[in-house]
């Protein structure tokens, strides 16, 4: 027996990388779940914080900080190492190795947004090692969702007469055939979370609403919390393009396990929209699709209760019964 209390850190090496993880968990007992923060390179443990998912009380969850990212940046990290293929392969990998530290057969996976891009493909390679995969802010084809979210964001902010931010996202505009400009980046996160339609509703500041709560996160080194910045630059630096160009929806068309997607109605940092139409194509032995109505893109952190209800009678009881209707 391991003992686990209310939070434990843990450092392993991944595939030739030394990682990070924390472990959360009221009873180790209970089923191990997965979580693939997104980004590229962005840990999310802080959110666990300001918008508590109380995930914990159900499950032992691992939040692991991928390569690159967070506990597990270092600059003596390869960048050829940075692919998605070399991140599905650690996924599969910190899955073996929580299946072995907790004697499971098989793990729950949850990816969000990025997460979710490397889950789905984690999930169709290994699906022998997942009772479930569940995609929250599933990605689909991120170029297109960006140029939809590009699209809706200049129409908002024309109706509210907002001329200086029109004029800067005239100045960037988003289209499927070439890269996003790097003037639009520079303007993206600010518009969703303005529009109330980016991490959270009710985050209006990339700075107020990610930044500072990562400095008060306890549990991070000094060194860590920079590394987490320096971590997000590194990993978008060198997988951002990749990430664009991928279409999950003619990559992954099958899944040979239950399958969920969680997602918020006011999403537009994956779409919505975009989500539904993959999920109607996905085949798989079992699938529901559940609208958060009151979500941006983390349902987890904003709809806990309602998240966690999903988990427990759908995902765990092998049923669809909290799904939308219509699927």
């Amino acid at each position: 027996m391991i003992a686990l209390g209310p939070r434990e850190k843990v450092f392993v090496v991944v595939n030739g990388i030394r990682q990070g993880m924390f472990m959360k968990s009221t009873d180790r007992a209970k089923p191990v779940l997965l979580f693939l923060h997104g980004g590229p390179g962005m840990p999310e443990l802080f959110l666990d914080r300001t918008h508590p998912t109380g995930l914990e009380n159900d499950f032992t969850v691992c939040w692991w900080e991928q390569r690159g990212a967070g506990v597990s940046y270092s600059r003596d990290i390869p960048g050829e190492s940075m692919t998605t293929e070399q991140l599905i392969c650690d996924t599969i990998a910190v899955t073996d190795h929580l299946r072995e530290r907790f004697d499971r057969e098989q793990i729950y996976l949850l990816g969000h947004s990025w997460g979710s891009f490397l889950g789905i493909q984690a999930a169709a390679r290994a699906p022998e090692r997942y009772r479930a995969y569940v995609g929250m802010g599933q990605v689909a084809h991120q170029q297109r969702s960006e140029v939809l979210a590009y699209e809706y964001a200049l129409a908002r902010f024309r109706e509210a007469g907002d001329e200086r931010m029109v004029r800067r996202l005239e100045a960037a505009p988003v289209v499927m055939d070439a890269p996003l400009p790097r003037t639009y980046m520079q303007v993206r996160d600010a518009a969703m979370h303005r529009l109330g339609v980016g991490t959270t509703r009710d985050m209006k500041s990339v700075v107020a609403g990610v930044f500072v709560p990562v400095w008060r996160t306890p549990g991070y080194t000094v060194r860590e919390k920079i590394a987490i910045g320096r971590g997000k630059a590194f990993s978008r630096g060198v997988m951002w393009d990749e990430f664009m160009a991928t279409d999950l929806t003619t990559k992954v068309t099958e899944l040979q396990l239950p399958v969920y997607f969680c997602h918020g109605r006011h999403d537009h940092t994956c779409s919505y929209d975009l989500a539904r139409s993959y999920f109607r194509r996905l085949r798989a032995p079992l699938k529901g699709f559940t609208t958060f109505e009151q979500s941006a893109h983390s349902p987890a952190f904003e709809e806990p209760v309602r998240f966690r209800r999903v988990l427990r009678e759908d995902v765990l009881g092998g049923a669809t019964g909290l799904a939308d209707a219509e699927g």
